[in-house]
C-alpha cells in the first residue's frame, strides 16, 4: 500500500493557566483541510478536550491524538497587530484571540526568543523535511522539556515538526464553559494529547507539521 502524506502549515499557541488547564491551539493556514484552527485542552484533573471545527477534522485529530472529549463548533482566531506588522514580526505587540462556543481566550505576544532567531534562516521547504526532525529531536528532548520533533501518531502515522520562529507570550486570560482558567504559567506538566508536548515555555510557534501514514 502507497503512503499518505498530510502537511498542515501555520503556528501552535502552546499556554499553561494557573488553573493547572494545558491549551494547545493549532492555527493552520494550509493543510490537506482547507484553512482552520482547532484547540486541544487538557484541564488539571488530567480530563482532555478537543475543539474542532468541524466533524471532518475532529475524525482527522482524533485519529492522531488522544482526548477525553469533543466538541464540534466554530474556532475564530483573530490576530491583532500594529500597522504593517505580521503576527510573528520582531517586538511589535500583537494578540492571538480564540473563540469557540466554549472557549474564549486572549494571548498577548512578546517578542521573538533566541530560538525563534536561530529558526529564522530556515526555509520551510527544509523545515518539512523528515531528516530535520530526526536531527533536531535528540536535541530538542534535552533542551525542550516534554518536546519532541518526531514520533508515533495514532493510526500507524509518523508526526514531524518543524520550526522556523518562535516568540513568547507575556499573559493569557481565558475562560471554559464560563469558568476563568486562570492567569499565564508553563506548560508544567506536559500535555499528554500525543508523543509531544508544547515547550515548557508559554509561545507561539511558526511550525511545518508533516504526517505520514505507510
Amino acid at each position: 500500500m502507497a503512503s499518505r502524506t498530510w502537511t498542515f502549515n501555520g503556528r501552535i499557541l502552546g499556554v499553561g493557566t494557573s488553573s493547572g488547564a494545558r491549551l494547545v491551539v493549532g492555527i493552520w493556514d494550509t493543510s490537506p483541510l482547507g484553512s482552520f484552527a482547532d484547540v486541544m485542552i487538557e484541564l488539571g484533573d488530567g480530563h482532555r478536550l478537543l475543539l474542532a471545527p468541524t466533524q471532518e477534522v475532529a475524525d482527522f485529530v482524533g485519529g492522531t491524538y488522544v482526548f477525553d472529549e469533543t466538541r464540534i463548533e466554530p474556532v475564530e482566531v483573530r490576530c491583532t497587530a500594529e500597522p504593517g506588522s505580521t503576527v510573528l514580526a520582531g517586538s511589535r505587540s500583537t494578540a492571538v484571540c480564540v473563540i469557540t462556543a466554549s472557549l474564549t481566550l486572549t494571548a498577548a505576544l512578546g517578542r521573538r526568543t533566541v530560538l525563534g532567531w536561530a529558526l529564522r534562516g530556515i526555509p520551510r521547504s527544509v523545515a518539512a523535511s523528515p531528516l530535520l526532525s530526526a536531527v533536531t529531536d535528540p536535541v530538542a528532548r534535552v533542551v525542550l522539556r516534554g518536546v519532541r520533533t518526531r514520533g508515533s501518531a495514532g493510526q500507524g502515522r509518523r508526526e514531524y515538526y518543524g520550526a522556523t520562529d518562535v516568540r513568547a507570550i507575556r499573559s493569557v486570560s481565558a475562560r471554559l464553559d464560563g469558568l476563568d482558567l486562570g492567569c499565564l504559567t508553563v506548560v508544567d506538566p506536559p500535555a499528554r494529547f500525543g508523543f509531544s508536548s508544547t515547550p515548557r515555555r508559554p509561545s507561539l510557534t511558526e511550525v511545518v507539521t508533516t504526517i505520514v501514514q505507510r
